[in-house]
């Protein structure tokens, strides 16, 4: 073998091969996200702070005359999580016609389990700050990162039946489509409704193009694009634009999507507003800080609040006969589902962004988000392996 290939088959096995197994493992988004956050944290505290922390503020504009994001973190948050967001409208479209929520006796309990752990939260949240001027963060605890939560609950393997981690995804689907509802209808701007109507005739072609078999991939980015620059500039938060497209790809391509972005989603997007979106600097009054109603509200939303919710929801709807436990599962498992299902995450930080313009409550919510998901990792872990695998 000549020098050249016998670089390149090293190449492969020693850093290729490593990172393709990596990028399988069911782990890997949420250490992903983990080391990101570290990461971001790390800089936006040490001596680099200041030109780490700016960077993402500085002025972006592509073009002067659009009316388009005009820094990083907004190119960011209200672009790129525009395609998250068509990645995860297009798992919802999945479960609703062919999977664990497309039929009621399938979908009863995760449904009225994801119900109560949005429920809960936000109540327990309003309870700490409905007369504060933190009140708006209501929506902030309602939220569950899929990934991060499955990822974790792997790490149990065997422990954790399959049908409690179906349970767990299609939950958290329902959570997901919970809070794009709650971001739609109360984390937006003044409606334009002149913008909107743009919006609404682009997905009337995009939808009648599909009936009469002319979807491709290169209308759907076309017309993805053209919608999302109208539901941008028509008050709506633009993410909204992902999920709606999602909807009107047919079932037979909704697997061509799902691979293609699956990788670049996970381990460029997602990365990429973990490090803008954790780069907090901790305050000298670090305890101060945590000890506030805003702080508080999160963190007993997502850590008390999601596993009471849900476990309550779950029991109510099992006992009344509406629905049934997953297969070889007990409470105790239930209950530690529904603490993981307390790492908010990504969902939680993208909501505390639009809840809150001002950066102080924005890095309180966020710290609060981090220690509650801390957490909830515990708690859930301790709580599934306690549980053993004994079902009464």
């Amino acid at each position: 073998m000549s020098a050249l290939p016998r670089i390149r088959q090293i190449i492969k096995n020693q850093f290729i091969s490593p990172i393709q197994e990596f990028i399988k493992d069911s782990r890997a988004v949420g250490i992903t996200l983990l080391a990101c956050t570290i990461l971001s944290l790390l800089l936006a505290n040490s001596q680099w702070k200041d030109g780490y922390v700016h960077f993402y503020e500085k002025e972006a504009h592509l073009v002067s005359w659009l009316h388009l994001p005009h820094s990083f973190l907004h190119w960011i948050n209200d672009g790129l999580m525009a395609v998250f967001f068509f990645l995860v409208g297009m798992e919802i479209k999945r479960e609703l016609i062919i999977g664990e929520l497309s039929s009621l006796r399938k979908a009863t309990l995760p449904i009225a389990a994801a119900i109560g752990g949005m429920l809960v939260p936000a109540g327990i949240y309003a309870l700490f700050n409905a007369n504060t001027d933190y009140h708006s963060g209501w929506g902030i605890p309602m939220a569950t990162d899929i990934a991060f939560s499955l990822g974790v609950a792997s790490l149990l393997g065997s422990r954790v039946p399959v049908s409690l981690k179906i349970f767990l995804m299609a939950l958290a689907i329902i959570d997901d489509l919970g809070a794009i509802l709650v971001i739609a209808i109360f984390y937006g701007g003044d409606i334009s409704w002149y913008w909107l109507l743009g919006g609404a005739l682009i997905l009337t072609i995009l939808h009648l193009l599909n009936r009469i078999k002319k979807h491709h991939w290169f209308i759907t980015l076309l017309g993805g694009l053209l919608l999302w620059y109208f539901i941008f500039n028509s008050g709506i938060h633009a993410t909204i634009a992902g999920v709606l497209i999602a909807f009107l790809v047919p079932l037979d391509k909704l697997s061509d999507y799902e691979h293609t972005l699956h990788d670049p989603v996970n381990f460029i997007i997602l990365p990429l507003f973990a490090l803008a979106n954790t780069a907090i600097e901790i305050p000298g009054n670090f305890g101060e800080a945590l000890t506030t109603s805003l702080s508080w509200g999160v963190l007993a939303g997502l850590v008390l609040g999601k596993p009471i919710g849900i476990t309550l929801a779950s029991w109510i709807t099992i006992k009344s006969g509406l629905g049934e436990r997953p297969s070889g599962t007990n409470w105790t498992q239930l209950i530690g589902m529904g603490a993981l299902a307390g790492i908010g995450f990504t969902m939680s930080i993208f909501i505390t962004m639009l809840a809150f313009k001002d950066p102080e409550p924005q890095n309180i919510a966020k710290l609060a988000i981090l220690i509650g998901a801390v957490v909830s990792v515990f708690a859930g872990l301790i709580l599934l392996s306690l549980s053993g695998k004994r079902v009464k």
